[in-house]
């Protein structure tokens, strides 16, 4: 946990006298408290995290998080845990805490407004500073911890990609198929799904972030389903499309011209390359086939504790890729009362380009109805 305390201070320019990272209550919990503070489980609501210049961590939390905090802090010496089970005990620590300075960072992206004001009403005397750039550029990479956490998580979504197709069959629901992805992830070892899951069926494939409904599938549907898992806190995001019957030529075309787009991406991936070069490959393809423009979407994102982790890329993403990010390429195609076709996969970028954390098959598949 020090290396990340001080990770984050490399990027703090001017650095302040201390980083505070606050949770309010569910889902308005600041993810990098649990970036600096690695505790597997646990809500933590109303938790505080208070970070050094010396890589030291103060974690102000609850009793119904105790156990789990201490256990974290069991065998790190620079993480100091206090329990405070009150409002006015937090802030009567907090203050103490940090009595003597006179700068302090604040994660605004992610500090609820109550929250904020809460704590320069607190400490008057106080410049407050915001630390949100310098987070998301140390959250971007990832460390062997993160990895090797990013690929459990893209090994579970993989191996329910490959059993969709088994589950298909006429009648199916839109919800109904994404519960049974939930329940088999969750079966694979997930603690829960990384976003709220798509399925879509036929016309609806060509909505990117279409809500599953009682739609059911019919011969002769294409299928979009985009799902995720949580494994120690960490996301994946994986896309696959389908079609379900008889076939549809112009379906199968995209599916095809989608593939060579992911691929054409794909191997512009490597440390140095401006990050709109991997959207700019997949876009080329697109636009030289007979769906020119289609493509309605950047193409990817970084992932980690959270399924969108701070940053995306697209068309004019001028920041380079950097050894260990984690990212989606996912290029897509987007027929209005027809239907899509979308194929995503997270990788890893590394010395010499990247690694798959994601491996369920991406070619066109027809499953027969």
């Amino acid at each position: 946990m020090k290396a990340r305390v001080e990770k984050l201070y490399r990027h703090l320019d001017p650095k302040p006298d201390a980083v505070v990272l606050a949770n309010a209550v569910d889902p308005h919990l600041d993810q990098t408290f649990f970036y600096l503070f690695d505790v597997p489980c646990g809500l933590f609501e109303g938790s505080v995290a208070i970070a050094h210049p010396d890589g030291e961590l103060d974690v102000l939390t609850g009793s119904l998080e105790e156990e789990s905090a201490r256990q974290a802090a069991k065998h790190d010496p620079h993480v100091r845990v206090h329990v405070v089970d009150r409002g006015e005990q937090t802030e009567a620590l907090v203050k103490q805490l940090l009595g003597s300075a006179s700068k302090v960072a604040l994660n605004d992206r992610e500090l609820t407004f109550e929250l904020g004001k809460r704590f320069k009403k607190l400490l008057p005397g106080v410049e407050w500073v915001d630390a949100s750039n310098a987070i998301r550029r140390t959250r971007v990479t990832k460390d062997a911890s993160e990895i090797a956490r990013l690929r459990t998580a893209g090994e579970i979504g993989s191996a329910v990609g490959r059993e969709i197709p088994s589950i298909l069959r006429a009648g199916l629901t839109e919800l109904e198929l994404a519960a049974e992805m939930e329940y088999r992830m969750n079966r694979h070892g997930a603690s829960g799904r990384s976003f709220s899951t798509i399925v879509a069926f036929g016309a609806h494939g060509a909505e990117p972030h279409y809500a599953p409904g009682t739609t059911k599938l019919r011969s002769g549907d294409s299928i979009v389903c985009d799902f995720g898992a949580i494994s120690e806190r960490y996301a994946s995001d994986i896309t696959r499309s389908f079609h379900f019957g008889a076939r549809d030529d112009e379906l199968m075309r995209v599916h095809e011209t989608v593939e060579k787009a992911q691929a054409a991406a794909l191997a512009a991936v490597r440390p140095g390359v401006p990050a709109k070069e991997v959207h700019l490959a997949a876009a080329r393809v697109i636009d030289a086939s007979p769906w020119k423009g289609r493509l309605t979407h950047g193409v990817g994102h970084s992932i980690g504790l959270v399924v969108h982790d701070g940053w995306g890329y697209n068309s004019t993403a001028e920041d380079p890729l950097e050894e260990g990010m984690a990212i989606t390429v996912e290029p897509g195609i987007y027929l209005p009362g027809h239907g899509g076709v979308r194929i995503e996969d997270d990788i890893v970028v590394t010395k010499s380009g990247y690694e798959f954390l994601t491996t369920a098959p991406r070619a066109y598949l027809e499953v027969p109805a």
